[in-house]
């Protein structure tokens, strides 16, 4: 994780989870989790504020929340207690166990990689899933330059090729860009599922 990011995010912590909770609900995202997500262990990678851990608690699906942000974990286990907030950070992941998930939701996290990271991130998430399960991903679209915000978060321009070659031999279920609901931001999207059995 980009150093700036995680200071600006541990930093600014109560800002940022207050922002995230008023927004509107992601339901175009919460849709595709609907319709791609199976019953079993589930992990939100870059959890932040918990909201949509708690999203997926709520719809059945036994959720561990995971953020890099210890500023942004304290924020998440005040406003959602009754769910379960780790420390891991991208693209390592230390500590979260290989092949235990059945569902990896990493909703705009990975645009705060510098791209030499961008594609062992992609492997580790893939990486934590059971054969079978499913990943939703998602990152902001920068065009032009990488570039920083006014709290110093990274924006990493890179070009899906890098995602998509290290999606290669699982399953591309989809593939698009498009505006997210919630934040009004071009993001794009990727559902995939892990090979194997």
């Amino acid at each position: 994780m980009d150093k700036e990011t995680l200071r600006a995010y541990d930093n600014e912590s109560g800002g940022f989870a207050d922002e995230w909770e008023r927004q509107p609900p992601p339901e175009d995202m919460y849709a595709w989790l609907t319709r791609y997500f199976s019953p079993g262990l589930t992990a939100d990678i870059g959890c932040g504020s918990g909201r949509d851990a708690a999203w997926l608690h709520s719809h059945g699906f036994e959720t561990i929340g995971y953020d890099a942000s210890e500023g942004l974990l304290v924020q998440a286990r005040a406003r959602h207690p009754q769910l379960r907030f780790v420390r891991a950070v991208l693209p390592e992941l230390d500590g979260v166990p290989p092949a235990h998930f059945r569902n990896v939701l990493c909703e705009t996290v990975i645009m705060h990689l510098e791209p030499d990271q961008i594609a062992p991130a992609v492997q580790r998430l893939l990486g934590i899933l059971e054969p079978g399960g499913i990943l939703y991903l998602s990152w902001r679209v920068t065009e032009g330059a990488s570039q920083r915000d006014k709290h110093q978060r990274l924006y990493a321009s890179f070009n899906p090729s890098l995602v998509r070659d290290a999606c290669v031999g699982n399953d591309m279920l989809y593939d698009k860009e498009e505006i997210n609901l919630s934040s009004g931001k071009p993001v794009h999207r990727l559902i995939v599922r892990r090979s194997g059995r």
